[in-house]
């Protein structure tokens, strides 16, 4: 069984098939402490330099020194387990985890670009030995700490009213040319597509129907326009929506698609950032419209992230056709084992706690009684419920990881 078939069952609830040995991500600051810890290295990673798309190369600007190279991992890069959203090309950045880990291989995001086109040429603003300010191809202006564990800070952003949208619209998101947001190198992606052992996903981030928005506007413009200019986020919805469909009706002719994988990031530490209210208003028929495309068109597993506290927010997005969530950030009160019982359909991924792994064995035994019960049930994928700081050091992640390992080899015969 490949790992697009394993997932694929999973995902179907089918608990006699293993679950799939993932993780979510990790900071370059991690793996570089685990190279000086102990971790083999056989492929050091090498920051994508190209620029293709928003969905495989956006912040590629800052993290590949402006289009150099770098001959090591930034520690603030986050590096998404196989490429779960940066970089879809080039060389998975975690290839020496994985391959000391055996685990398996990730899922893949349908390389096209989703948000502005042409994109915005990037620009460098300014830089010191600490940080660099630049416009990015999406047209925002960020702040990158070069040496600290985060994702680079916006400070401005492209739409700012409702003239700045309009003109954005009428210049960067043409729906009637439609081929120009694949990349060059499409129809040899077709090909590999077509021919995968692994899942595939439209969508990823930033694409979602807050996380885009929250993108492009920032929250305190889009908070106020809640309330404000409601017609003028709903224009800025439709738009996009219409132009997802577009460009994933184009993709499904040519490619079978697994799933669709929805960015949100809409909930803190005590629940969401907005009410439910305006979830059901500014987001759920959304979601429900490219749902019902894509489920017309094959593609029935549709996955939300969002982090933090979210468990008010499970019922309106399963009534908005999402399948499953991640990644269940545990410090936020999101508990696997209750959400299975009130929810025993949803697919679930994450849900172990990354930052107590570094308090050592017994602590890690404990994190991982809840994935045992869990597993038995089916549809759930195991991984730590965000990046793995870098304080979790190379030996309790290596006990961690095959503990882990074991328990689901234990939990699935197939």
């Amino acid at each position: 069984m490949n790992v697009r078939e394993r997932f694929r069952e999973v995902m179907n609830f089918n608990p006699s098939v293993r679950s799939l040995k993932w993780e979510f991500g990790y900071w370059g600051e991690t793996i570089n402490n685990w190279y000086a810890q102990g971790l083999p290295r056989q492929h050091y990673p090498e920051v994508e330099t190209r620029i293709t798309t928003p969905t495989s190369t956006l912040y590629s600007y800052a993290w590949s020194n402006k289009g150099k190279g770098v001959s090591r991992l930034h520690n603030g890069l986050p590096v998404m387990a196989g490429g779960l959203y940066w970089p879809t090309q080039g060389f998975p950045l975690d290839f020496d985890v994985k391959a000391h880990f055996q685990m398996d291989y990730t899922q893949v995001m349908v390389d096209v670009n989703l948000l502005w086109d042409p994109m915005f040429e990037p620009v460098m603003v300014e830089e010191d030995a600490e940080q660099l300010t630049y416009v990015d191809i999406d047209g925002v202006k960020r702040t990158f700490l070069k040496e600290t564990a985060t994702i680079p800070t916006s400070v401005e952003w492209p739409i700012t009213d409702r003239a700045s949208w309009e003109k954005l619209k009428a210049e960067r998101l043409n729906l009637k040319n439609i081929s120009s947001r694949f990349p060059q190198n499409w129809p040899e992606l077709v090909k590999q597509y077509k021919n995968r052992d692994y899942p595939l996903a439209v969508g990823g981030y930033p694409h979602g129907f807050f996380g885009t928005l929250s993108h492009l506007i920032g929250y305190e413009y889009l908070f106020y326009w809640y309330g404000t200019e409601p017609d003028l986020v709903h224009d800025i919805l439709k738009t996009f929506t219409d132009l997802w469909i577009a460009v994933y009706e184009e993709v499904l002719h040519q490619v079978e698609v697994d799933h669709w994988q929805i960015w949100e990031d809409i909930s803190y530490g005590k629940g969401p950032m907005i009410s439910l209210p305006m979830v059901r208003e500014f987001m759920c028929p959304y979601i429900k419209r490219v749902g019902d495309f894509l489920r017309a068109h094959g593609v029935q597993i549709i996955l939300l992230d969002t982090d933090g506290d979210c468990n008010s927010l499970i019922q309106p997005f399963l009534e908005a056709g999402v399948t499953g969530m991640y990644p269940f950030e545990t410090h936020c009160g999101m508990d696997i084992v209750k959400v299975r019982k009130q929810y025993p359909r949803l697919q679930m991924l994450g849900g172990i706690s990354k930052s107590e792994i570094q308090r050592g064995k017994e602590r890690i035994d404990q994190l991982l009684q809840p994935v045992v019960e869990v597993l038995k049930t089916g549809g759930y994928i195991p991984f730590g419920d965000h990046f793995i700081p870098p304080d979790v050091n190379f030996e309790n992640f290596s006990y961690y990881r095959t503990q882990l390992n074991r328990i689901i080899e234990a939990a699935g015969n197939l």
